[in-house]
């Protein structure tokens, strides 16, 4: 994270001359004339403000239009809805900013301030004894506090509904009274398919709960599922779930992960909280501050759009919302630069069938799905979307929705993931799906701590997804739990055709793994105490043979989706279109050179598949980490790479690696400087766990 003005064309966008100003604060009226002395009120007042400025009978106003808006809280109820009608133009935007040195906070969240002992005997009852004294009420119904939401069920393949009012205190999110607090218990019988046998008669103490639910791992380490509870059955410590929810794998006890949640007789921790939708009673035991405030989540969102054209929001904080904080589709030219985006429901920023849409300098955080997510571009004529994530800090995201939600997001054709800073989230950091994307610059550390078989980077399934680049990015300290741990680079099932060059691995479990995919180049990149450097296996030969074979299957769904054969697919990937008729079940054409290995194993490609792989000038030695020196500095950001034998390095062909151009940098639409951040120490495989 280095210091470093750039001004990109991007950003520089928003900083045409102004022709015309309006102005916002507290306290303002949406009908004052939106000067700075009689200020408009809301984001919506000034959204209609400038469609009234645009209409035809106010002439067109053809000069660019900003809005400036006052330090101060902002209380949003229900998303404002841009359209093609807010549009700016190339030589005229639209730009919707804070004023340069104030705090500008969007809130979708209601205070909750009248807190009381709790004096309810049969809910005092209830509580853990040791927590009795600390938990508070509130009367939601009193404070004018009506929806409180429904939990739903979600999870691995189910989509994401928005989520039920939740209480953050301090800016921070609380947590759903749950039982354990940390970690999670196992089963020990699947009785049926709806009645489980877990491993603690703990669960006897939920006979009375109005609600309970489970979240569960019952099978994959990558498939989770919120559920409700229907029962429980105290004789033998079953949990009886809803005949309407099916778990997508199946449930296997020695797999299973489980905690459950939503439990008033479990509220026992500071920062716990139940809500009680029947009588309206907020219960919540309050973590030790002298001052702090509570609130509840009531808005889905801050900014929906459709068909949106040159309109930037600069410099906001958008906090607390069920759904989506900002949701744009169809949009060309739009930008978010600078802002903070947390405590959503689900996602921080999503632009859907963008082109040229651009998220910089943002913070995101305690999210409940992914963070940031760009699509566009058309994959059928290769056509980029030139969407561009660059020089975000995302971190603690996943939070509600833990598998499968990016931290940053592509899709599509030619968009870019460049110099982010992502880490503490559960599953995946980046995905790219899609076409000649590039990934460059990025630092990436403690993800997939919770799902196993999963990666930091995942992409699968897909023969036509190729051209896409990651290049001089920074892994480190990734490994996930259960028999396969963590992937960095997954290549999963087949997935083809990746540059995987100039990158810096340190202390991961797998750090490239291609599950049978071909024509992918493994260059110039340097390993560090990982477990496995580079892995290659045969799948399409063995499990996954009758699914590489199926005309109905994925792949060749996929493969029949693009225009695989026509002139400009077979001049951009000119192995692709004979594919069919190429052993598609063996992996081929893989290159591995000048890549630099030190510590744990360098090669773990299948033997039976070797041969059809090109593995040469690479310096590997697997017994001594200390052949690569990692220089970090001021807040752990990496420096240097020093090699115990220069020299050799230098005769495998291996290049300098630019580390000055991977990760965050200051910038003035940074939306904040210094970034600190900590790195969490990992076990590998095999290695002991400290102190053991």
């Amino acid at each position: 994270m280095r210091t470093l003005i750039l001004l990109l064309p991007a950003a520089l966008a928003g900083y045409t001359a102004v022709a015309v100003e309006l102005y916002v604060a507290p306290g303002g009226r949406d009908e004052a004339a939106g000067t700075r002395e009689t200020p408009l009120a809301s984001l919506q007042g000034a959204r209609d403000r400038v469609r009234a400025l645009k209409a035809p009978a106010a002439g067109s106003v053809a000069e660019a239009v900003t809005v400036t808006f006052a330090p101060g809280v902002y209380r949003v109820r229900i998303p404002v809805d841009f359209t093609a009608a807010d549009s700016g133009r190339e030589t005229a935007p639209i730009v919707y900013r804070a004023e340069p040195g104030g705090a500008v906070r969007f809130t979708g969240a209601d205070a909750v301030t009248d807190w009381q002992p709790v004096t309810d005997k049969a809910i005092l009852a209830r509580l853990p004894e040791a927590a009795r004294p600390h938990v508070r009420v509130a009367d939601l119904k009193a404070a004018g506090i009506h929806d409180y939401g429904t939990l739903s069920p979600r999870g691995f393949s189910m989509g994401g509904p928005p989520a039920e009012a939740e209480l953050f205190f301090d800016g921070r999110p609380m947590t759903l009274a749950r039982w354990p607090n940390d970690g999670f218990r196992g089963a020990r019988k699947r009785l049926s398919p709806v009645e489980v046998q877990v491993d603690t008669d703990r669960v006897r103490r939920w006979q009375d709960e109005a609600d309970p639910w489970v979240f569960a791992y019952w099978h994959h380490d990558w498939a989770e599922l919120y559920e409700p509870i229907e029962a429980v059955r105290t004789n033998d410590n079953v949990l009886v779930r809803s005949e309407k929810i099916t778990p997508r794998y199946g449930i296997t006890p020695s797999r299973v992960r489980w905690y459950g949640l939503n439990l008033l007789a479990e509220l026992d921790q500071p920062g716990e909280y139940y809500i009680d939708r029947a009588s309206g009673k907020l219960y919540f035991f309050r973590p030790p501050a002298e001052a702090g405030r509570a609130e509840l989540s009531q808005a889905e969102g801050f900014i929906r759009g459709r068909n949106l054209a040159h309109v930037t929001f600069r410099g906001f904080t958008f906090d607390m919302c069920r759904g989506h904080a900002i949701a744009v589709q169809e949009a060309s030219d739009c930008r978010l630069q600078g802002c903070v985006i947390r405590n959503a429901g689900l996602g921080a920023a999503r632009f859907s069938n963008a082109r040229r849409c651009q998220v910089f300098g943002c913070d995101v955080y305690d999210c409940g799905e992914g963070g940031i997510s760009l699509s566009g571009g058309d994959r059928r004529t290769l056509t980029p979307g030139e969407n561009v994530a660059e020089n975000n800090h995302v971190y603690r995201y996943s939070r509600r929705a833990r598998t499968y939600k990016a931290g940053i997001r592509v899709h599509g054709c030619g968009n870019r993931i460049l110099r982010n800073l992502v880490h503490d989230g559960p599953h995946m950091a980046l995905s790219a799906g899609g076409n000649d994307h590039v990934v460059e610059g990025n630092e990436i550390h403690n993800v997939v701590y919770e799902s196993g078989d999963a990666g930091a980077y995942y992409v699968g399934r897909d023969w036509t997804q190729r051209g896409n680049v990651l290049r001089y990015n920074y892994w480190h300290c990734i490994v996930g739990p259960g028999q396969h741990s963590g992937m960095t680079i997954y290549l999963d099932d087949q997935h083809s055709g990746h540059t995987i060059v100039g990158n810096v691995f340190e202390r991961c479990a797998r750090a490239v793994f291609i599950g049978g995919g071909d024509d992918n180049l493994v260059s110039n990149n340097v390993f560090v105490s990982c477990w496995k450097a580079v892995h290659v296996d045969n799948r399409g030969m063995g499990w996954q043979k009758q699914a590489t074979d199926d005309p109905k299957g994925t792949l060749r769904t996929l493969l029949r989706a693009v225009p695989y054969t026509n002139e400009l697919w077979r001049s951009r990937y000119p192995t692709l279109p004979g594919i069919l008729e190429d052993e598609p079940n063996i992996p081929k054409r893989n290159v591995f050179v000048a890549n630099v290995s030190a510590g744990g194993t360098w090669d773990d490609i299948h033997p039976a598949i070797r041969h059809y792989q090109t593995v040469t000038n690479n310096l590997a030695c697997d017994s001594d980490s200390g052949r690569v020196e990692l220089v970090k500095e001021g807040n752990g950001e990496l420096t240097d790479i020093r090699f115990k034998d220069p020299a050799a390095v230098r005769a495998i062909g291996f290049q300098p690696i630019p580390l000055d151009a991977i990760g965050l940098y200051d910038h003035p639409l940074r939306a904040s400087w210094p970034v600190r951040r900590t790195v969490r120490p990992v076990t590998l495989p095999g290695e002991k766990q400290p102190g053991a």
